[in-house]
């Protein structure tokens, strides 16, 4: 009996076909050949034409990374983060004639419409900062009006980037301080403006539609960085959610993230919830209480929108112990456990999604086994391609 196939599906980050995560996806491979899952990797780009077969990125130990031609997997797990450019809309052509294929997660919608939804359930109301869909100035200095503290989000963006930070002076309510990212994640030279210099600052930065006008909440330690924290949950080898782990991450000096690839500091969760909730007990119900709600989050967004596997949430806890829901991230990194030393974690974070594969594939529909290819393609393929050629 053939083992089941999973192709991991993400996106070249350039003409080189450079990958962002391949040693994670190395792992993935070695980890999922142990539970006799057979594991390639592959974007749209490398759909022949035909739409048959795959040009797929394989890796054993003793060769490495090689090409081969491979059908079509029996689950997908999407692994495609929002790139604006040509790689993009043929991910997005991929979805539209492949979504009757089993994938083990969906995409999900932008922040904006995530957070309407999220609204709309009183018990997920009390973990969401006051947000607006940015139309124009009046939306920013009516947020500024209500709290001296608001952040501007692309609705799309990740890692950190093109967030600002606008502050209003308490000495000088007329004065704003401005920081932020762009959307290479630089960090911009702080500014203070005057409120009437805010508009013509920001002009340049095409907001309407785009942006997210959000009240801040003051997350800035003793040492003045900014910090908040990292969860993960994931679906396990019973198809039930839980929560793989949590951890704190503390931004770079005058950024206005946390985020790692921005220069950030991972810190295991208690130790940096010390220095923020000096209180025991107050600290222990906040992580039970995150934990719950990280989970709570998973399944509603999975019910509303579509099959899921895994989801980071970015959390922040004010000093009273609230918590606030920051952003939901479907595409999540598992670096960070790693950073913190939690190393049977991220061990969990990089295997849960095999052991979820198998579940899936044990209990798929019956019409999606996977069809051999014919006669004629398997002998073509060789033709098209020599197997076994090594991946630059």
């Amino acid at each position: 009996m053939s083992s089941p196939v999973l192709g991991i599906m993400t996106l070249y980050l350039n003409e080189h076909r450079a990958l962002e995560e391949r040693s994670i996806y190395r792992r993935m491979i070695l980890e999922g050949r142990k539970r006799g899952l057979d594991i390639y990797v592959f974007t749209p780009a490398d759909v022949h034409s035909g739409g048959r077969q795959i040009e797929a990125m394989v890796y054993d130990e003793k060769n490495g990374w090689s090409r081969e031609w491979r059908a079509f997997p029996d689950l997908i797990f999407d692994r495609c983060r929002i790139q604006r450019n040509h790689r993009f809309q043929q991910l997005l052509a991929f979805r539209e004639k492949y979504g009757h294929l089993l994938f083990l997660n969906r995409p999900l919608r932008n922040k904006w419409t995530i957070h309407q939804t999220l609204s709309e359930q009183s018990a997920f109301r009390q973990h969401l900062p006051e947000t607006i869909l940015f139309q124009d100035m009046s939306d920013v200095n009516r947020m500024l009006k209500a709290s001296p503290l608001i952040y501007l989000k692309p609705i799309n963006g990740t890692g950190g980037r093109g967030i600002l930070r606008v502050e209003r002076s308490s000495k000088e309510p007329s004065t704003v301080l401005v920081q932020g990212r762009d959307q290479k994640r630089r960090i911009i030279t702080p500014r203070k403006v005057h409120l009437s210099r805010l508009g013509p600052l920001l002009q340049h930065w095409n907001m309407k539609d785009k942006y997210l006008v959000q009240k801040g909440i003051q997350l800035q330690l003793p040492n003045g960085r900014v910090h908040d924290y990292r969860m993960l949950v994931q679906k396990n080898g019973e198809g039930e959610w839980e929560l793989t782990g949590c951890a704190g991450r503390m931004g770079a000096e005058k950024s206005v993230t946390s985020n790692l690839h921005g220069g950030g500091q991972a810190i295991a969760m208690q130790r940096l919830m010390k220095q923020w909730i000096p209180e025991e007990e107050l600290r222990e119900e906040v992580t039970a209480t995150a934990a719950k709600f990280g989970i709570d989050v998973a399944s509603f967004l999975e019910d509303t929108y579509g099959d899921l596997c895994e989801l980071a949430l970015d959390l922040a806890i004010d000093k009273s112990g609230q918590i606030y829901l920051l952003e939901v991230n479907p595409k999540p990194a598992r670096e960070v456990f790693a950073r913190i030393g939690e190393r049977n974690i991220y061990y969990k974070a990089i295997t849960q999604p095999l052991e979820y594969a198998l579940w899936v594939y044990r209990n798929r529909p019956a019409q999606t086994v996977r069809k051999p290819p014919s006669p004629r393609t398997a002998t073509s393929k060789a033709t098209r391609l020599k197997r076994g050629r090594r991946v630059k």
